[in-house]
């Protein structure tokens, strides 16, 4: 193994820990709150849209500290952050107490996705970068499916406390090896300029057509839309739990489907390389993420639940895919584009949940008002899409 390579293995060896530990948080930190503080549909709405507003101006800021002073101290500033808003969220017992704790958590990951996302894709040529973003998405992918997946029958063995342990340590593990990858990145960095075999090829690592900044501007509009509709899902879960009668543990495996889809689809995307710069695939994608979002939420049975989960997992995977990617093919400012890349995520997982809670505010009679008013919303999104697109024909 090369010194760029055992680089790249630490970064995703990173990358795959801060995903299973922020997901097994996150997404049942809802689930905590239901169950804890009594929180419905609305407040769990309310809470994810607090939580993607203060993400959205974090990552932002995140990737613009990591471009200008570094990404190794992006890396320790964030780890510690999260840590310490871990060890908040299990210390204070009020409701108001694990929110601000949950916002700090939300900061410290503000630091570290723009910085991951950016050591990966660094000095890689034109046709090692898609391999590169194709290998980082897997390895979050998978282990956020894998957390998701196991993160009920974690709740059932060690009761909820287990979100804010597990996480914990492993945030000071990742410390640690951020410590210990730094300490010796300039070292590796200076034998692998004396190995030739070991240098990227001369080649130009953004496509030389103008388009890739039109499909950049459309990743980064439809992205956010994805995440509208992933974190108002999850939001939503509880309530779909209860409807469906499902256990903690039961919930691990019924609604992880899309997850799982998610990983096969980046799994294809980075393989097969043909829908680089094709609208077809991400106009396609755009309405099937409608459809299925609008189908998971209305569900009237297990069957049509699940089929839309399928679907949706093949739409967010080409969608967030087609977003980092542009991000990192279009540019040198990677520290930057991976921060606003993260940014619009923080957008989505702000507006979906926002437009749910309002909808059920003043709408509580519409049967399905929170699912209605998101895919509106989808649907105003599909509209800018086109005319990006229109205009840059």
């Amino acid at each position: 193994m090369t010194t760029r390579q055992k680089i790249k293995v630490c970064c995703f060896t990173l990358e795959g820990a801060n995903s299973f530990a922020t997901v097994l948080f996150f997404n049942y930190l809802y689930f905590f709150m239901a169950q804890h503080y009594g929180f419905g549909d609305k407040r769990n709405f309310a809470l994810a849209a607090f939580l993607g507003a203060s993400y959205t101006i974090a990552a932002w800021q995140g990737g613009k500290f990591g471009q200008r002073y570094g990404y190794f101290l992006a890396l320790k500033a964030g780890y510690l952050v999260m840590a310490a808003g871990l060890v908040a969220a299990f210390l204070i017992d009020s409701a108001i107490g694990k929110i601000a704790a949950a916002g700090c958590v939300t900061l410290g990951m503000c630091f570290i996705w723009p910085a991951l996302e950016a050591l990966v894709s660094d000095r890689e040529s034109a046709s090692g970068l898609p391999r590169i973003v194709g290998i980082y998405n897997v390895v979050w992918a998978a282990t956020n499916a894998v957390s998701y997946f196991v993160g009920g029958t974690l709740i059932e063995s060690f009761g909820y406390k287990i979100i804010f342990i597990l996480p914990f340590a492993l945030m000071l593990l990742q410390l640690w090896l951020a410590i210990w990858l730094q300490g010796h990145a300039t070292e590796m960095a200076r034998e692998a300029l004396n190995k030739p075999d070991d240098m990227p090829p001369p080649e130009p690592h953004r496509p030389a057509s103008p388009r890739a900044h039109v499909f950049l501007r459309m990743a980064w509009l439809a992205n956010p839309f994805a995440y509208i509709a992933v974190n108002t899902l999850i939001a939503a879960m509880p309530g779909i739990a209860a409807k469906f009668h499902f256990s903690p543990e039961f919930v691990g495996f019924m609604c992880t489907f899309w997850c799982f889809v998610r990983v096969g689809a980046f799994v294809a995307l980075w393989r097969w390389t043909k829908w680089h710069y094709r609208f077809r695939w991400l106009v396609t994608a755009f309405i099937a993420l409608i459809v299925s979002f609008a189908a998971i939420l209305t569900a009237p049975n297990l069957l049509m639940f699940i089929g839309g989960q399928i679907i949706f997992g093949m739409a967010i995977g080409l969608i967030y895919y087609s977003s980092l990617f542009y991000s990192m093919d279009a540019g040198d400012t990677k520290g930057e584009h991976g921060g606003i890349h993260e940014a619009a995520i923080g957008v989505g997982n702000c507006c979906g949940p926002a437009i749910g809670a309002l909808s059920l505010q003043f709408l509580p009679g519409v049967p399905h008002s929170g699912a209605i008013a998101v895919s509106v919303l989808l649907l105003g999104g599909f509209g800018g899409l086109l005319g990006i697109w229109k205009r840059a024909k």
